[in-house]
């Protein structure tokens, strides 16, 4: 009978630079709330997070590992290419980190990516309209969000340029028929655009759904949105909500420091 247990991954807690220590646990937090939250696609799709004080060496899931399973230790560091730079016994999937390696590599501020594909991103994505201004949620990503269309799996080093083009120097990307994108100069940064973003797609599409008229949000109001966003979270940003969800997982399962 085959083994199905997760295999032991030494922990390295006091090993790595507290920098390093540090990313790696706000990215597993990461990974654990994308499966609290659902956002979770089995065992595909990215969160990937450049170590502090490198320049080409990042954090990835290690490939067949769930979301719900990652752990601070068990992240895998590559380098730009996706090889393993350490002797981690997971593999990783270089094809997943095309999108993610041509992000970090054009855009120093990107520190951390999230790419997901979920139901009512990819639902959202493949609408014409896109991302429609019906909702409060709605007005964050609209204010720095960008497409790109689908050009098949992303496995081709010549789509590189083209995402990076489009994307510039926004904080939310959507993926054509693909899925939805933020990035952020931590973790934290990145997962709360992204539960924004996603919150803006469930809202479209039960609006959608419902069958009657639809109330768009003025376009005057879009204006100036960063500016309020700053005055609601008092200028933490994403730092207000962070400690709220880590010890939201705390009380959970705290296994995603060791």
């Amino acid at each position: 009978m085959n083994d199905l247990s997760v295999p032991h991954v030494r922990s390295l807690a006091g090993k790595v630079p507290e920098a390093e220590w540090r990313t790696r646990v706000e990215l597993a937090a990461a990974y654990r709330l994308a499966a609290l939250f659902k956002w979770d696609d089995l065992v595909y799709t990215h969160l990937t997070a450049r170590v502090p004080d490198t320049d080409h060496h990042f954090l990835i899931n290690p490939y067949g590992m769930m979301f719900e399973e990652i752990t601070a230790s068990s992240l895998v560091k590559i380098d730009l290419g996706g090889n393993k730079i350490d002797d981690s016994p997971w593999q990783v999937n270089p094809a997943g980190f095309t999108i993610h390696s041509a992000i970090h590599a054009a855009r120093e501020d990107a520190a951390c990516v999230l790419h997901l594909h979920t139901i009512n991103g990819v639902a959202v994505s493949a609408q014409r309209g896109g991302l429609l201004p019906l909702s409060q949620h709605s007005i964050f990503p609209l204010s720095s969000l960008a497409y790109h269309d689908y050009e098949g799996l992303a496995l081709r080093d010549d789509e590189k340029p083209r995402l990076v083009a489009d994307l510039g120097d926004r904080t939310f990307l959507m993926l054509r028929n693909h899925g939805l994108l933020t990035v952020g100069a931590t973790p934290a940064d990145a997962l709360v655009a992204m539960y924004i973003m996603e919150a803006a797609c469930t809202i479209q599409v039960r609006a959608q759904s419902g069958g009657g008229e639809l109330l768009q949000i003025a376009p005057a109001i879009l204006k100036g949105i960063e500016a309020q966003a700053k005055a609601v979270t008092r200028g933490l940003g994403a730092g207000l909500a962070w400690p709220a969800l880590l010890r939201k997982l705390d009380r959970i399962d705290a296994g995603f420091r060791a």
